[in-house]
């Protein structure tokens, strides 16, 4: 196996290069989600075509949300603490837990001091008020990201796909069961990645000034395929969003079953897309994070 010694430094300037994007991509989200006419009457828009097919998937989507808890998670975190610690991976197991608490901690913190203008344009949820961020979707995303980071090389490819798989399926179920706005999941994920760029930052601080990395363990395929695929499923959004947007002078309530369907199914498409892109982001850094040889 070919082992290289890498220089920290170009890895921290791309992880706060990483962390910086994906803050501004929340904010950029939630100014148009929020404080936007065409924001708010999309978010609407796919949220009342949630009913469309709603019978045949209620019981998958109320046992993927049914499973997330307080107590569900701190198992989890402990869970994933724990598989660090047997690796000798001390610090890995501070950063991982940080990231998960931290994310869920800034989600919850972030819902309850946003404020949703009420434009009227969605009289039905408008005593509800702000849901943005999804903490059922930070949770499944914020476990995701860290399963990947303490489990060995071997193990990072598989579980990125299957995590990404599982919090996208979390951030379209919350949207299914009307939970939550589509905004609410896209944003959640660019919470979990900019604490996981700041879990990264805090390992590398750690790291020993000649840990060595192993180009076989860097993944660029499966890096790729998530980050392709999750790039073509945010320009079908792009697409479907752009299309719809042309019938906003309609209400949300009045408009037929075909506008419905394509705000609801581009709404999925752009929250499964925005996971992948943040798991592959993940997957690209974690073997210079992480190496399989300390020094």
């Amino acid at each position: 196996m070919r082992v290289r010694v890498t220089p920290r430094g170009g890895t921290a300037v791309w992880l706060v290069v990483l962390a910086l994007v994906q803050t501004v991509a929340f904010i950029v989200v939630w100014r148009f989600a929020l404080y936007t006419d065409v924001g708010q009457w999309i978010d609407t828009v796919a949220l009342t075509g949630n009913r469309i097919g709603r019978d045949h998937i209620v019981d998958p989507v109320n046992r993927i949300l049914n499973a997330m808890s307080v107590v569900s998670l701190l198992a989890v975190t402990v869970m994933i603490g724990f598989i660090a610690l047997i690796r000798g991976r001390v610090a890995l197991a501070v950063a991982a837990t940080l990231l998960i608490a931290g994310a869920n901690v800034s989600t919850q913190v972030l819902k309850y001091g946003l404020v949703r203008p009420d434009y009227g344009i969605d009289p039905e949820r408008a005593d509800v008020g702000n849901s943005l961020p999804s903490g059922h979707t930070t949770v499944a995303a914020s476990v995701a990201v860290a399963l990947v980071l303490v489990l060995p090389p071997k193990g990072r490819a598989f579980a990125a796909l299957v995590g990404a798989g599982y919090a996208a399926a979390a951030g379209v179920a919350t949207l299914s069961a009307g939970w939550h706005r589509p905004s609410d999941a896209v944003a959640a994920f660019l919470v979990v990645g900019v604490w996981a760029a700041l879990a990264g930052l805090l390992l590398l601080i750690t790291q020993r000034e000649r840990a060595q990395v192993a180009s076989a363990d860097a993944h660029r395929g499966s890096a790729l395929l998530l980050g392709i695929g999750g790039l073509l499923a945010i320009a079908a959004c792009a697409l479907a969003l752009t299309w719809l947007v042309g019938l906003r002078a309609t209400a949300p309530a009045e408009l037929s079953r075909q506008p419905l369907f394509v705000g609801y199914a581009g709404s999925a498409a752009g929250i499964a897309g925005t996971m992948g892109v943040v798991m592959a982001l993940v997957l690209s850094a974690v073997h210079r994070i992480v190496p399989r040889h300390q020094g």
